[in-house]
């Protein structure tokens, strides 16, 4: 790998390596990246993807990490942070937000313009990138609700646009995931609405959120998808798992989807209870739990 002059090929960039993961996960666990960059426009990550694919190097995108576990092991190559990407802008019943956009602060945006249909979205921590990538969904809406278009940069690096048959949404997936496209922009498609009415289907949907979630401590959200005919959370609670410590990690006392961060956690402590919990609820009953966060990067030297 020869990414050791990056830094001095992108000197506006700001790139630091072996920086620890665990500064930017909402878990606060991960371990390093080889090399991780902070492009602020487009441009910058066109230059980058090229610089990378030149040097033969792996490329990971990472947009809030939010929804995410990287391994204690870290990851190789380029990351790439998205956050200072995040421009947001209107046109009619439209909103176009850069892939770091918190999807937060674009719900405000849609709000102000008094632009309805994205008030699902009001608590997501996600990137709107990030969003693309899993079709975020919560409260009986999904970004596949509302998604236009988006502007991708495909792993050879060529920008194009997707529009609405080809994202090929499902529950927590689009297309993205499987051509492993970079989103750049995405455009949303909203109806006009009342801004006060707007803000208090918000104010109602947080206040549920922060009712029933753990907001106050470390968490990748919900760790698991929605099995079939079940309630993720009411099948970890009749299995006795709520509360379950596993090193620093946590079953969390107040919703039992999620999996808090207590006492310095490592990624592999997650991991580690996710596997086991997977374990007692086949056995007891039969559901496979699938992840609905994103695991990547690779698992430390120790244990390979």
């Amino acid at each position: 790998m020869m990414m050791t002059d990056i830094t001095t090929a992108f000197p506006a960039i700001e790139i630091l390596r072996d920086e620890p993961l665990a500064h930017y996960t909402h878990t606060k666990t991960g371990g390093p990246a080889d090399f991780l960059a902070f492009p602020t426009n487009i441009q910058e990550t066109k230059s980058l993807l090229a610089y990378a694919n030149e040097e033969q190097v792996p490329v990971t995108v990472i947009g809030n990490a939010s929804n995410l576990i990287v391994r204690d092991g870290g990851i190789r190559g380029l990351v790439m942070i998205l956050t200072k990407m995040n421009h947001i802008t209107t046109t009619g019943n439209t909103v176009t937000a850069e892939a770091g956009a918190a999807l937060i602060k674009t719900t405000q945006v849609a709000q102000a313009h008094a632009l309805t249909g994205f008030e699902f979205a009001a608590g997501i921590p996600g990137s709107v990138g990030g969003a693309i990538f899993m079709n975020a969904g919560a409260y009986g809406g999904a970004i596949s609700d509302i998604a236009l278009s988006a502007e991708v940069l495909t792993p050879a690096g060529e920008v194009r646009t997707l529009t609405q048959d080809e994202f090929d949404f499902g529950y927590r997936h689009s297309s993205i995931q499987d051509y492993h496209d970079i989103v750049l922009t995405a455009t949303f498609a909203l109806k006009p609405g009342d801004g006060t009415a707007i803000q208090a289907k918000m104010d109602d949907l947080n206040a549920q959120r922060a009712a029933k979630q753990p907001l106050d401590l470390p968490s990748c959200g919900s760790v698991f998808k929605r099995p079939e005919g079940h309630y993720t959370g009411r099948l970890i609670q009749a299995a006795g798992l709520q509360g379950l410590k596993w090193g620093g990690a946590q079953v969390s006392t107040k919703h039992a989807g999620f999996i808090v961060n207590i006492d310095h956690a490592t990624a592999t402590d997650y991991l580690e209870l996710i596997h086991h919990i997977q374990d007692v609820i086949w056995q007891t009953d039969q559901v496979k739990l699938e992840t609905e966060v994103q695991i990547i990067g690779e698992e430390p030297a120790a244990t390979k």
